[in-house]
């Protein structure tokens, strides 16, 4: 998967937010301006489309019938990593009397694929944001990047990578990434995609920064092995395999904060989909089905 981020997993995600984007102001949860430049014409159209409210209700119903779940996960999941990115980065410390913000960390999105939140986010101005991806990813990112921004912040910057074959540490160190400041990890979308070692390697090295912190994502592993039934799970896995780009990787959530644990790092929030969208959706997420198994999880560095 991380040789192909740039493929259709990464494009539908960017569809789906490009669709909240567009709904009336008031009812949307977030606005990610870029996201539709990260779409094929086909389903700019439909974008475009859901504009008008008529319209908006069918394309809807359409992708959610086609990947159920997929589209509603994806949409309170943004909401809530544009939150815990906000609630990790400020701090608050007392100034002649009144409070500043400072923000002097450094943010690490690994996978970045076609995150846009070092653009489109106030709580990132000022950090400096490493984006992290294959090379092949990158550089089309950069090229749509460069026709939708007037200039690359000088903050960002592109640092490529294949996980399950390259050392995080060495590529961060020689893309100026200094272990002694606090770091915000951001690994969305990611570790289902990899191998078990390539796991284990990143979160021991998160591990590693202190006072650092990491925001990821992982597929529940009843589903992975079949040991537990979720809506739709049989139909998803066999798509991103018929796809070239197969689910390797879960985590069974009742074990994940012994998992972190014994990588020194202590588990601070863990949200399935079916929790996350009843956040942000509230009594409608009843009627959301499909994607249970994917999880939104919050960690610090354990203190001694």
């Amino acid at each position: 998967m991380i040789g192909v981020r740039g493929s259709r997993t990464a494009e539908y995600m960017a569809f789906f937010r490009a669709m909240e984007s567009v709904r009336p102001e008031g009812r949307r949860l977030f606005v990610d301006p870029f996201a539709e430049r990260f779409v094929g014409a086909s389903l700019r159209r439909a974008v475009r489309a859901s504009r008008w409210g008529s319209l908006a209700s069918i394309v809807n119903w359409y992708a959610d019938w086609r990947l159920p779940g997929a589209r509603t996960s994806a949409i309170a999941r943004t909401k809530m990593i544009d939150e815990a990115l906000g609630n990790t980065l400020w701090r608050q410390r007392p100034i002649q009397g009144g409070l500043c913000c400072e923000v002097d960390e450094q943010v690490v999105i690994l996978g970045a694929g076609f995150d846009c939140r070092a653009y489109r986010l106030s709580a990132l101005q000022g950090c400096v944001v490493f984006e992290v991806d294959h090379p092949s990813t990158l550089a089309m990112k950069l090229s749509i990047l460069r026709g939708a921004l007037p200039k690359i912040p000088e903050e960002v910057r592109f640092v490529e990578i294949d996980f399950n074959r390259q050392a995080l540490p060495e590529v961060l160190a020689r893309a100026g990434f200094e272990t002694s400041r606090r770091t915000v990890f951001l690994w969305e979308g990611v570790t289902n995609y990899l191998t078990a070692e390539a796991v284990d390697s990143v979160l021991r090295f998160v591990a590693g920064c202190a006072g650092s912190g990491i925001i990821f994502t992982y597929v529940h592993a009843g589903l992975m092995d079949g040991s537990v039934q979720f809506d739709g799970g049989e139909r998803i896995l066999r798509d991103v395999a018929r796809i070239g780009e197969p689910w390797t990787f879960g985590i069974a959530p009742g074990e994940l904060a012994e998992f972190l644990g014994r990588r020194g790092l202590r588990l601070e929030l863990d949200l399935s989909a079916d929790e996350y969208r009843r956040r942000y959706f509230g009594a409608a997420a009843g009627a959301m089905k499909g994607y249970g198994f994917y999880h939104v999880a919050v960690a610090r560095v354990a203190e001694d």
